[in-house]
């Protein structure tokens, strides 16, 4: 690949954050320029991903496919396709085979990431909160180890891996409580059996408006549990160069004020889509600031869930 077919790539993939995970792209300008390039061609294959499962289109109008088992074995195909350095014809999937190559990501976090896309063209639904967990992972902490390669972790620092996930598992619970009802409408479910049942519900109630005060019960808890692992998460970002680390806190600064805010509005938490506003962002970019010249209060690991080893 000729050094403008590379840059072409990155481009096309700042294009495609730019449209379908604003909040990313807002915090990874503050990367240095190699490693915000790596970043967006490593998102790019993430956010493919997501469309092609839920058939959507850069993570917007998601419908129910009528053809799932097809699509994952496509995401699998030009996946393999990619890692094993294979032009595919797609620029996401081109853009994460170079940027596997350029960081030495294993293929093992690929395949975890699309267990999880596989687990929603199933239409699995969890039973317990370890089942949440285990599936936040998948499709987001699976994400933030790929991102620690990304940012030069070394592969043997399971510690600092460990906690990249718990940040992504942090942001895709904030996620989940903010879509509870969208997903709903579409017939996803990520709420553990256990946690509805304690509330008196059903995967079928979540839609229904008398049960938001149920719903923003679970919502406090769901906030709760991310908070975990985001303060987890910050251990391992002081590790990281500081360009990387504010660009992480940042974040995780601005998706843990999705699922505060999501707690804040309570019952009315659904009735439109919680978005955090640009100069909000700048605002907690500047907080982010703060936190990452400090050194965070150490936080241990135990009792979170892990993944499996390498």
């Amino acid at each position: 690949m000729t050094p403008q077919e590379r840059q072409a790539l990155i481009d096309e993939s700042g294009r495609i954050i730019a449209q379908g995970s604003k909040s990313f792209r807002f915090a990874s300008q503050i990367f240095d320029e190699e490693t915000r390039g790596l970043s967006w061609l490593l998102y790019a294959w993430c956010r493919a991903c997501d469309d092609v499962t839920d058939g959507q289109t850069l993570g917007h109008d998601a419908v129910t496919p009528d053809n799932p088992a097809e699509r994952i074995a496509f995401l699998r195909a030009k996946t393999a396709d990619a890692l094993a350095g294979k032009p595919t014809g797609l620029a996401a999937f081109d853009a994460f085979g170079t940027v596997a190559a350029e960081c030495a990501i294993p293929a093992n976090f690929a395949a975890d990431h699309l267990a999880g896309f596989e687990r929603d063209a199933t239409g699995w639904t969890p039973a317990t909160e370890a089942d949440l967990l285990s599936y936040c992972y998948q499709v987001a902490g699976a994400v933030g180890v790929m991102m620690a390669h990304v940012m030069s972790v070394a592969p043997g620092d399971r510690d600092t891996l460990d906690r990249a996930a718990d940040l992504g598992i942090a942001f895709q619970l904030a996620n989940i409580a903010r879509d509870i009802v969208d997903d709903a409408k579409v017939g996803r479910r990520y709420l553990p059996d256990t946690w509805l049942t304690e509330e008196g519900l059903t995967g079928a109630d979540l839609a229904d408006p008398g049960n938001r005060p149920a719903l923003a019960r679970i919502v406090r808890r769901l906030a709760i549990l991310a908070d975990c692992y985001r303060l987890s998460s910050k251990v391992g970002a002081a590790r990281l160069p500081f360009r990387s680390r504010w660009a992480v806190n940042s974040a995780a600064r601005i998706y843990g004020t999705v699922a505060t805010r999501a707690v804040e509005l309570g019952e009315r938490a659904w009735d439109r889509r919680i978005s955090i506003p640009r100069q909000e962002k700048f605002g907690l970019v500047l907080m982010a600031l703060a936190d990452s010249l400090r050194t965070p209060r150490e936080v241990s690991r135990d009792g979170l869930w892990t993944r499996a080893s390498d």
